[in-house]
């Protein structure tokens, strides 16, 4: 008997916000999902342009909420909030945890935890992310990414990084089937050109690093911040080596993984 394999779907909510289903399990990336347009004064202001393809009463109850960090609103803002309070389950930062309470639980680089719901169980496993070049992490905050292995296979969600050395260990700990990338190239006016988070160049070294078979952009629409055009994702993956690999998700839209 072939071993059993979980079906997977996905739906790109727009931003770093991803709708999974796992077999049973339902999941829930990053959620911020104000509709917009929308302003976000602090040190470097946020500003988002388009909303999300799915508001919060549209989405089913959830099992979990992998959420990457709670400092910026383009990964959690008011409404991703109350989308929290009802989530059954919260994986994050241990700094995010201690500041959210509730069903919030804080993983350290490597920790894992198992989830099930129905058949379904799932092993999540924190991973190393870093939010800006060395020596911003005062500034940014702690970030955590995450791989989720499931009964036929494994998903990598980078969380906002930039690409450093300490994301090749995931190469090296998993098999990585299908990688969320967080891109966008994320700049801010004050911090001149330094990046916060990975340029479509880093995405496909990073790519080819994991060895993923399928690679997902997330965090490259929807604010100003985020000002790498798409298309540069595309020409970055359209080396011979990584042919095939890139997969563009539709807003709004549940697809087969």
């Amino acid at each position: 008997m072939s071993p059993r394999t979980e079906a997977v779907t996905a739906t790109y909510l727009g931003t770093a916000t991803v709708l999974l289903r796992i077999g049973d399990l339902t999941l829930l990336t990053d959620p911020a999902l104000d509709p917009a347009p929308a302003d976000y004064p602090g040190a470097r202001p946020l500003h988002r342009t388009a909303g999300p393809a799915l508001t919060a009463a549209e989405l089913p109850p959830l099992d979990l909420v992998l959420l990457s960090h709670d400092q910026h609103a383009d990964n959690l803002d008011l409404t991703g909030r109350e989308v929290l309070s009802r989530a059954a389950r919260v994986l994050t930062t241990p700094e995010a945890a201690e500041r959210l309470g509730g069903r919030a639980e804080g993983l350290a680089a490597w920790e894992s935890r198992t989830i099930t719901s129905g058949a379904t169980t799932v092993t999540v496993t924190a991973t190393p992310a870093r939010h800006g070049p060395e020596g911003t992490e005062q500034v940014t905050g702690p970030v955590t990414g995450f791989v989720v292995a499931y009964e036929g296979g494994t998903l990598y969600v980078s969380g906002d990084t930039v690409r450093h050395g300490a994301l090749t260990e995931i190469g090296d700990r998993f098999r990585i089937d299908t990688a969320f990338l967080h891109l966008g190239d994320a700049h801010f006016p004050s911090t001149g050109d330094r990046a916060f988070s990975m340029s479509a160049t880093e995405g496909a070294a990073l790519a080819r690093t994991l060895g993923a078979r399928t690679v997902i952009p997330l965090h490259y629409d929807s604010w100003d911040h985020l000002a790498e055009d798409p298309a540069r994702v595309t020409e970055a993956f359209a080396a011979p080596d990584l042919a095939g690999r890139l997969r563009w998700l539709r807003p709004g839209v549940t697809e087969d993984l």
